[in-house]
């Protein structure tokens, strides 16, 4: 038994079966921050104070891992280096950059973030999340996650890998657990004079969790398996957005040979892209703006 599992050994005795002690409460504490301070994971935007790096890092890490994250956000910096940069380049470039991401929305809407905020806010990133979450592409979690990691605010915050780390510690022999059981032991349990770090701390375990254990994660009530990628309307998606940044101004016909799906479902692809803006029309073909 390696030295953290004797630690979680000790949790659960000290957990009990009388309800949630102060006790408890301070060795998962401790459980926790040991391990951080011995295996932490060192990210680029994790030392940054610049509120559009780590913007752009929480909308890439939304849905996809860390590692293709890490791959691709210094190269998208690089080319976008601050919101006036984003919101100047052509939806073209910044979906060229994002190949290899997945999601393209994601990309659409940091783009629009960029213009409305250099448009609305002089260029400056709102510090609150009641303002926050009213640009395009964040969400309640993002909100709040720009102002505790740019901020060091005090914010409850759930995510995968912080889900998986309070439902292994206090839901042990649960199924079908809801965030709603979790906040309140996140709200508990939080670091308040230090809440940037706690949350990268139980990010960190949550990794070490999914490599251990049997992911505590399907016993959320949340939970849902992702489909398969191969044959999806997302694969489908990224295609055609790949063809048109080789090859811009290509026809219904062209792409539908490209895609390999049926020609109603093509239509049906070609016409939710022309929706969220991220192709457009002139004639009979078909171009990223």
């Amino acid at each position: 038994m390696t030295k953290h599992q004797t630690a979680e050994s000790r949790f659960r005795a000290a957990l009990g079966t009388g309800g949630i002690s102060a006790a408890a409460i301070r060795l998962f504490r401790r459980i926790i921050r040991d391990y951080y301070r011995e295996n932490y994971r060192e990210m680029p935007w994790r030392r940054s104070g610049d509120p559009y790096r780590v913007l752009v890092s929480e909308i890439m890490l939304q849905q996809t891992q860390v590692e293709r994250v890490l791959h691709k956000y210094e190269e998208f910096i690089g080319a976008f280096p601050d919101l006036g940069a984003l919101a100047r380049a052509p939806l073209s470039r910044v979906l060229k950059v994002w190949q290899g991401m997945g999601y393209n929305r994601r990309a659409l809407s940091l783009k629009r973030l960029a213009e409305t905020v250099m448009r609305e806010y002089a260029g400056k990133l709102p510090d609150a999340p009641e303002e926050l979450v009213k640009l395009p592409g964040i969400g309640p979690y993002s909100a709040s996650a720009v102002c505790t990691f740019v901020h060091n605010r005090p914010s409850l915050l759930i995510e995968t890998n912080i889900r998986r780390v309070y439902i292994h510690f206090f839901f042990h022999d649960r199924g079908d657990v809801r965030d709603a059981e979790i906040m309140p032991l996140i709200e508990r349990t939080l670091d308040r004079k230090a809440p940037r770090e706690w949350y990268y701390a139980l990010m960190d375990y949550g990794v070490k969790l999914k490599k251990e254990v049997k992911n505590p994660n399907r016993r959320s009530a949340h939970y849902q398996k992702q489909s398969a990628f191969h044959g999806s309307t997302r694969q489908a998606r990224g295609l055609v957005l790949k063809e048109l940044l080789k090859t811009p101004g290509m026809t219904k016909a062209a792409l539908r040979k490209k895609m390999r799906t049926a020609p109603e479902k093509s239509d049906q692809i070609l016409g939710s892209l022309l929706k969220e803006h991220l192709i457009i029309r002139t004639g009979r073909l078909y171009f990223i703006p």
